[in-house]
């Protein structure tokens, strides 16, 4: 059987023509290197070379033979590098969940700067409920996941603490508290709200309930929609008010008006979230990225 050692052996020698050079770029003696080449031409049944008393020149056979070798060895390398890449990272797949005011946060810029260091990986984002994202994780269709706190069930998980964000009454841009230069949460007890479901994001649900109750009231919610894209949209055509997290003030703010939240309790935390277990190189890299 022909090896790349040989392989490279032969290279050296059809590119060198000339034994004692090929040898020296190898850094080995010429011996061994013609015994490497007869048992070529023995086993592939061909002479490789023509030598004459100072001149050697490839056959057709060693024509053949080099072209096909230069193209294997490269091959060879490659595959050592890529999967020295896959081992390290460098390649792969990274796939991330989040909620969707994660990525008003620090969520945008750690994705960027991972896309710089590791631009090989393919970066799959997809926005969902925390709910969602912790079936992803148990099912494995996700790597890691952005959410909020706190989670029904955190068998099997994994969480650190990921960013700060704290909540803000979103208001369409007619509503008359809108001009107001300060409004208290107190001031929307009478206010039609749009809330998301609390089974899609029960901590932040509740959350926002207990602040209510602590400002003498509860909302009453007329309409509810998946995800706070889908809140902020019903708040921009006046289907109600909304408290929503402060990171996303800039989103539509043409046509609603966002007022920061100063009262005990409105400040909460973002999760990154993985399995327990071994976990892929390019997610591991990414982890340790978000966490420095």
């Amino acid at each position: 059987m022909i090896d790349l050692r040989q392989l490279r052996q032969f290279i050296a020698v059809a590119e060198e023509l000339h034994f004692r050079r090929a040898a020296e770029r190898l850094n080995m003696s010429q011996p061994p290197l013609t015994a490497t080449v007869r048992r070529l031409e023995e086993e592939i049944g061909a002479e490789l070379l023509e030598r004459g008393n100072r001149v050697i020149r490839l056959t057709p056979a060693g024509k053949a033979l080099l072209e096909h070798a230069r193209l294997t060895v490269e091959q060879a390398d490659f595959a050592v590098v890529a999967a020295q890449d896959a081992a390290a990272g460098r390649t792969g797949t990274l796939r991330l969940t989040y909620v969707g005011s994660a990525m008003y946060g620090r969520l945008a810029e750690t994705v960027r700067a991972f896309r710089r260091s590791f631009p090989a990986v393919r970066v799959e984002l997809r926005e969902a409920t925390t709910a969602a994202q912790v079936t992803a994780l148990r099912e494995g269709v996700s790597d890691l996941a952005v959410l909020l706190p706190p989670l029904p069930d955190d068998t099997g998980l994994r969480m650190n603490e990921f960013d700060e964000d704290r909540f803000a009454i979103a208001l369409p841009a007619a509503h008359p508290l809108a001009a107001k230069g300060e409004v208290a949460l107190s001031d929307l007890a009478d206010e039609p709200f749009v809330m998301w479901p609390a089974a899609e994001g029960r901590g932040f649900h509740h959350q926002v309930i207990q602040l209510c109750s602590a400002a003498g009231f509860v909302p009453e919610v007329v309409q509810e929609a998946h995800q706070m894209h889908g809140v902020l949209a019903l708040v921009a055509v006046e289907i109600g008010v909304s408290v929503v997290p402060a990171s996303m003030m800039g989103f539509r703010a043409d046509e609603i008006v966002y007022k920061p939240m100063e009262m005990a309790g409105s400040d909460f935390t973002l999760l990154l979230c993985r399995r327990d277990g071994p976990l892929g190189a390019a997610a591991q890299n990414f982890l340790d990225m978000a966490l420095r």
